[in-house]
C-alpha cells in the first residue's frame, strides 16, 4: 500500500524550516492581537457568572481561538481561495466577539472599560487583518469548484 520513498523522508532540514516558519508565523501581529484578544476574552469569561458563562463563556472562547487557529492555517497554505476562506471565518468570529461584547454591556456584566479593551483589541486586529488580506498572491487560485473568490 505504502511505497518507502527515500526522497520523501523528514530530515534536519526541513525541520529547520518548518521551526522557522512556526517563528515567522507566531511572531506576525496578526498572530500577537490574536493572542492577546484570547487573553482578554478568557479574563471576561472567567469574570462571568455562571448562567452567562454557560450562554456566552464557550461561544466567545471558541471566536476568539478560532482567530488565531485559522490565522495559523491560512499561513501555512500558498492557495488564495483556501487563505480567503480562512479570512472569511477569521472576519466572522471577530464581527460575533464584538457583538458578543456589546451583549454583555447591556446586561450590565463587565464595567465599559473591561469590554472595551476588547472592541479596542479587535479593531486592532481588524487592521492588521485588512493590510494581510491585501497581501495574498491572487495568482495562486486553484479553483475548488465552488466559484467562490475567482474573479
Amino acid at each position: 500500500m505504502w511505497e518507502d520513498d527515500n526522497d520523501s523522508e523528514w530530515d534536519e532540514s526541513d525541520e529547520e524550516e518548518f521551526q522557522r516558519m512556526k517563528r515567522n508565523r507566531f511572531q506576525h501581529p496578526l498572530m500577537q492581537k490574536a493572542l492577546e484578544i484570547i487573553k482578554l476574552t478568557q479574563a471576561i469569561v472567567g469574570s462571568l457568572d455562571e448562567a452567562r458563562t454557560e450562554l456566552y463563556g464557550g461561544q466567545m472562547m471558541e471566536s476568539a481561538m478560532i482567530l488565531a487557529s485559522k490565522f495559523s492555517g491560512a499561513e501555512a497554505m500558498e492557495n488564495y481561495i483556501h487563505k480567503m476562506e480562512n479570512a472569511v471565518q477569521m472576519k466572522l468570529h471577530a464581527r460575533s466577539l464584538s457583538s458578543m461584547s456589546y451583549q454583555l454591556a447591556l446586561e450590565g456584566t463587565h464595567a465599559e472599560e473591561h469590554l472595551q479593551l476588547l472592541r479596542d483589541g479587535i479593531e486592532d486586529f481588524r487592521k492588521l487583518f485588512i493590510t494581510w488580506v491585501k497581501g495574498f498572491d491572487k495568482s495562486k487560485r486553484e479553483d475548488d469548484g465552488w466559484g467562490v473568490f475567482m474573479d
